[in-house]
């Protein structure tokens, strides 16, 4: 499998519709918020969250796409499968000597349990991972990196509350009503630019093929998140600066300056669709060498 050799950047835009991207758990759950400005925000470790859905999903959780961080998982447990594999039995030591013995020192060892989880575990590869607990398997710093998501206009949360027409137990009164609440976003559109690192590429032994799963999990991922909280989710633009080697191209712009997004309705109304917006791609600045990746 060929390894990435081009350092790539992406901006990627995706949509909310009467709906909760990513509720903040101590804030009762309501939508992330730079409350300053009013922009929505969507954290990295959500996107990446979808990112390993979709991929466990789509390739079944088997090698070489199984995912690392899944929903309940015991992560010594997959340590714990490195070393079986590996016929190693000690915890591996940084101090020569102190390692499995016939395979060499415990470095080596660490090695080797880094190497045999990024074969196996996908976003061990691409996003990195830090495998330590009774079982060290090492760190892996990936070469994908993910920003945080915001709107591009601010956002006006609504809460709405809605009640249960039943009794969670039989002592309660046939008549009482569970009350609780719900938020949604009328509609926001939330960008994010993400970037992958050749150099980390090459160290974790992620693949073309790798890139070309994370580029199909960005346009397909929300298909497969729905849940009442996010029935209307979208995909919406995914343009890459592909750049001729393994190091960003000297003076090249920057992705807010390459694309930029305009209204394309009236300013002084809400927003409310992805028509109400157009994108701008400006590709007149880039060096040469560095390609426009338009992938949605």
């Amino acid at each position: 499998m060929t390894i990435i050799s081009n350092y790539i950047e992406f901006a990627y835009l995706f949509d909310v519709t009467n709906g909760n991207p990513n509720g903040d758990p101590d804030a009762a759950n309501a939508p992330r918020q730079d409350y300053e400005t009013g922009l929505g925000l969507v954290s990295d470790v959500c996107l990446k969250r979808k990112v390993r859905n979709y991929v466990e999903m789509i390739k079944g959780g088997k090698t070489p796409n199984a995912i690392y961080v899944t929903e309940g998982a015991v992560l010594d447990d997959k340590h714990a499968e490195a070393y079986k594999a590996l016929g190693i039995k000690d915890k591996p030591s940084r101090k020569k000597g102190k390692g499995s013995g016939s395979e060499g020192s415990g470095e080596d060892d660490e090695d080797r349990l880094t190497a045999w989880m990024c074969k196996h575990y996908y976003d061990v590869r691409m996003m990195g991972a830090l495998m330590v607990g009774d079982l060290n398997c090492g760190k892996v710093r990936g070469p994908l990196q993910v920003g945080q998501a915001h709107s591009v206009e601010p956002i006006a949360p609504v809460q709405m509350s809605i009640t249960r027409m039943a009794a969670t137990k039989a002592s309660e009164e046939k008549e009482a009503k569970t009350m609780g609440n719900k938020w949604v976003v009328p509609y926001g559109l939330y960008r994010v630019h993400g970037y992958i690192n050749a150099p980390l590429a090459t160290k974790s032994g992620a693949t073309e093929a790798d890139l070309e799963l994370l580029w199909e999990a960005l346009r397909e991922m929300w298909h497969y998140d729905k849940s009442a909280a996010r029935c209307e989710m979208s995909a919406r633009f995914l343009v890459a600066l592909k750049h001729p080697g393994a190091m960003r191209s000297p003076n090249t712009p920057e992705l807010s300056d390459v694309v930029k997004v305009e209204r394309a309705s009236d300013p002084n109304a809400p927003a409310r669709a992805w028509s109400d917006y157009r994108i701008i791609t400006t590709s007149d600045a880039l060096p040469k060498g560095v390609k426009v990746l338009n992938l949605i």
